[in-house]
């Protein structure tokens, strides 16, 4: 379709010069359609609600969700499928085609920094948007590898319709060059920006600010968090680069609090979040897996009940306002178990209703439309310190790290009263958690404990929950006993490029392919070391 539209484009021009109408040059060569005297704080905000992860992909492979169909499309990841629907929606969603009526992030992004210009005096507006542009794009790397980057977004700025991709590893290099960068533009006194979801006019009371000052220190603990972030994920591919990178952010300063945290409610109408519908809408298929209902049981965890319930019929959960939510009634389905043995006389709990004897998430709550979606928290951000101290990275050792561990788990509990239908959890409830003995600190098993509160704090970042999974190895989850597209027992280590990806930008797909060492869901980002 493009190179058709292309070749119009050339017959039209080509008319014109023949028949000497030159004086319309300007106009048949000028595109209708490009933004180009928008607001670009508007193409911010519009970029802010980015993917966060897919119930059926990154929360599959972690093992906190399960789709127990292993027939055709609904196979996927849980039975290491390599379905194309499946591994799509972070590269549409953020890069190729963008969800809830906005244009895709990269795009949107893009053309706001093409619009301020190298020379803009708007230099807290281009630092925000810099820093926003490098969470996506770590998002992307983190779940593909090599992507469009150097030339991603220039459809309409250098008329690239078939951008190259870039090294994963290069790509990294200068994400970190552009957090840097932008923290150290933005400026106290520089200009305020209304528009801005975050921290702007129109953000949450919890964390809306009203003057320059104050947005521009959150967008510097937001950036330093993401450089945190970032500088973790080289903690085995290079441990003395990660620990570099780690000791910059925690001077520079990162959130401290969850007046910090980067997040937008969405309203359930006008907004909604539409992974959370699709779960709503084919719940039959949809269900909580046993390793992560197990680890919620096993340390009687407060936040279970806003997360997965019991539905008298799992095939129709949308109107049930009142599901079972004891957490002792709880089961997960299997890992690599289809719904054929499961319904089969045996070791499973069998059928209920339209659907399965087990739990579903909770629709009312976690996966309503009407939710908050985190993209960077002061929980997380506690978590990544807690494991850097512990490694030593930064100052306190296990003293700091339990600290910031303890604080982590506080934090992210107090974050639920954002939840529509959630009570306040009890500092009580907090401090029983904290010192339950599969929970508490200890220095023996420190790695182990941070990172599975981590894998929980991220229920709906699927993004972060996978790639830190893949960074630290934990929690130890056991691999799936499906090999499907994988060749062998084990994890996803990747998403699959889009199938039209190979089509449409066939020589470039084709390079990316084989600098990862094909397009598998076995080939590895560059951070991710064996």
């Amino acid at each position: 379709m493009i190179k058709i539209f292309k070749r119009l484009i050339l017959i039209i021009c080509s008319g014109c010069f023949l028949t000497a109408c030159d004086k319309d040059f300007e106009r048949i060569n000028t595109n209708p359609y490009a933004v180009t005297d928008i607001d670009p704080a508007l193409l911010l905000a519009g970029a802010q609600r980015t993917h966060l992860g897919t119930w059926n992909a990154e929360h599959i492979i972690v093992q906190q969700f399960v789709v127990p169909y292993n027939t055709g499309a609904t196979q996927g990841f849980s039975f290491n499928k390599d379905i194309d629907g499946n591994s799509n929606p972070k590269w549409d969603q953020s890069y190729a085609n963008g969800s809830n009526g906005n244009a895709p992030p990269v795009k949107n992004l893009t053309q706001a920094l093409n619009m301020l210009g190298a020379s803009t005096t708007r230099i807290n507006l281009q630092s925000m948007i810099r820093i926003w542009k490098a969470q996506v794009f770590m998002g992307l790397v983190d779940n593909y590898g090599d992507i469009p980057y150097s030339e991603a977004g220039k459809a309409v700025s250098d008329v690239i319709f078939y951008p190259k991709y870039d090294d994963d590893a290069a790509i990294y290099d200068d994400l970190y060059k552009e957090l840097k960068e932008s923290v150290a533009a933005l400026s106290t006194s520089g200009e305020y920006i209304s528009a801005d979801l975050f921290y702007g006019a129109n953000a949450q009371p919890s964390t809306k600010t009203t003057t320059a000052a104050d947005q521009a220190t959150k967008w510097k603990k937001l950036g330093n968090s993401l450089l945190l972030r970032l500088g973790m994920r080289y903690t085995r591919l290079n441990p003395a680069k990660a620990q570099s990178i780690v000791t910059e952010a925690l001077a520079g300063g990162v959130m401290t609090s969850n007046a910090d945290n980067a997040f937008v409610k969405n309203d359930g109408t006008a907004f909604s979040q539409p992974d959370n519908a699709a779960l709503r809408n084919f719940s039959q298929f949809n269900y909580a897996a046993e390793p992560f209902v197990n680890q919620l049981k096993l340390t009687n965890d407060p936040r279970g009940k806003f997360l997965i319930a019991q539905y008298a019929d799992p095939g129709a959960i949308a109107n049930n306002l009142s599901p079972d939510m004891v957490l002792a009634n709880q089961y997960g389905v299997p890992i690599g178990v289809t719904s054929d043995q499961i319904l089969a006389p045996g070791p499973y709990r069998g059928g209920r209703g339209s659907g399965l004897n087990y739990s579903q998430f909770n629709v009312n709550i976690i996966a309503a439309q009407g939710v908050p979606e985190f993209w960077v928290t002061y929980a997380q951000t506690s978590l990544l310190l807690a494991d850097a101290a512990k490694r030593g990275w930064i100052p306190g050792s296990d003293a700091q790290a339990k600290i910031y561990y303890d604080n982590a788990i506080a934090a992210d509990m107090a974050a639920y009263s954002l939840y529509t239908g959630t009570t306040p959890i009890s500092g009580g409830e907090v401090t029983a958690y904290i010192n339950d003995p599969a929970v508490a600190y200890t220095p023996a098993d420190a790695l182990r404990l941070i990172n599975t509160q981590y894998w929980i704090v991220n229920i709906r970042n699927g993004t972060e929950a996978f790639a830190n999974f893949r960074r630290s190895g934990f929690p130890a989850l056991t691999p799936n006993p499906v090999a499907g597209d994988l060749g062998s027992v084990g994890f996803a280590r990747r998403l699959s490029y889009p199938d039209l990806e190979a089509s449409a930008n066939t020589a470039n797909y084709n390079a990316a392919s084989t600098a990862i060492g094909g397009d598998k869901l076995s080939s590895r980002v560059f951070w991710d070391k064996p």
